[in-house]
């Protein structure tokens, strides 16, 4: 059974480079991305984009705010890009979140039909205190009542083995990427792009850095199978991406 995923362009973040790649100097640009999976089984989304009322502010951001200049409008947020691949929002039956930072887990929203596939580690996570009040997690990005399974490690989306989500945690404790019929991998931010594993070189910032180096060396792993990794923040690499991958 073959597998459709496209790729979905969901805003644009410009950041120091030091915070994404350690040793890195100057400004990084980066696309948010979605990806959406069309089976015969279902429509699902891996990743959701930003919240839209980060259209018009990034206070819902509170003080991570000041690390990022964030490109966004109406025409990339989720359902715009989605309708534009002829798929309706609406009809969405999955949304998988790498993990429940702004700029993958904001645009839930948009597919009110999805049942929310995260991590347990994740979802518990997302929830702590300190986490919360500091910006790094906001609930109110994804804890809207969409229908929820909390996953404990891999799971087979439509049971067929096709789609399967892998924990690659690290970056944030129950991370987790996307294993397309054995021949890509939608890597989210276990690794922001080529660059970073090249270097072997961590973000300033994570959840659990041995863990996340440990992810690296599987992600090398993988690719060295003949797996295609697909990076959420690789600008030269989104450039390279057709309609679909």
């Amino acid at each position: 059974m073959t597998v459709r995923v496209r790729p979905l362009e969901c805003g644009w973040l410009e950041s120091d480079a030091s915070g994404m790649i350690t040793g890195q100097t100057g400004r990084m640009r980066m696309p948010v991305p979605a990806f959406a999976v069309e089976h015969a089984r279902g429509a699902l989304v891996f990743d959701t984009g930003m919240h839209p009322g980060v259209v018009e502010s990034t206070a819902r951001l509170k003080q991570t705010a000041p690390l990022f200049d964030i490109e966004l409008t109406n025409d990339w947020l989720l359902p715009a890009p989605l309708a534009a691949a002829d798929i309706d929002a609406s009809t969405v039956t999955h949304a998988a979140v790498s993990h429940l930072h702004f700029d993958h887990a904001g645009g839930l929203c948009g597919v009110p039909n999805a049942r929310m596939l995260v991590q347990r580690d994740e979802w518990k996570a997302a929830f702590t205190p300190g986490l919360v009040e500091f910006g790094v997690f906001n609930p109110d990005d994804f804890d809207i009542g969409l229908d929820r399974i909390e996953l404990d490690g891999e799971h087979d989306v439509f049971g067929d083995g096709s789609v399967r989500l892998v924990p690659t945690p690290g970056h944030t404790h129950g991370h987790q990427s996307l294993l397309v019929e054995n021949r890509l991998l939608l890597v989210g931010d276990a690794c922001y792009c080529r660059l970073a594993l090249d270097l072997d070189a961590l973000p300033a910032f994570a959840a659990d850095a041995n863990r996340q180096r440990k992810t690296f060396a599987w992600l090398r792993e993988q690719e060295s199978a003949g797996v295609n990794l697909v990076f959420s923040h690789d600008t030269a690499q989104w450039a390279t991406l057709g309609p679909s991958i």
